[in-house]
């Protein structure tokens, strides 16, 4: 897997996020994760910040390391990453806000236009999912 964690610096990657809106609602989401994890961040690649790792093996039979839970500053919208699926939690989405998903990526334009609390409820459901499923995981 090309995704791994790195030893860059979240704080300077999040102060590199050219859109004062983007960098603005990063460093809230930063504030959340943190909080909901009681875990430190760490970048993994170029620009996904996750927290813990849990190990999944593919169905070839190879063995990976990923994040638990994580998002990612984009250009065009804030990545939330939903590990066990955004489709366990269709009640939550239809209250948060405008908002676009694919299986496990929950795509937010602005903060400001979402409900926080229960982008944190979903978070934190599906962290708690995942530490479930993965007993093993580290955070």
């Amino acid at each position: 897997m090309k995704t791994q964690p790195t030893g860059a610096s979240v704080d300077a990657f999040l102060a590199s996020v050219e859109n004062a809106g983007r960098r603005e609602d990063a460093a809230t989401v930063l504030d959340m994760m943190n909080r909901v994890t009681g875990a430190a961040p760490k970048m993994w690649g170029d620009s996904l910040i996750g927290y813990g790792n849990y190990e999944y093996a593919r169905a070839d039979g190879s063995r990976h390391r990923f994040f638990l839970t994580g998002f990612s500053p984009r250009k065009a919208n804030m990545v939330v990453h939903a590990m066990t699926g955004l489709k366990n939690h269709s009640d939550l989405l239809e209250r948060l806000g405008p908002h676009r998903h694919s299986v496990s990526c929950l795509y937010i334009g602005r903060l400001k236009n979402i409900d926080l609390g229960v982008l944190e409820q979903i978070v934190a459901s599906d962290l708690a999912a995942m530490k479930r499923l993965y007993p093993a995981h580290s955070l």
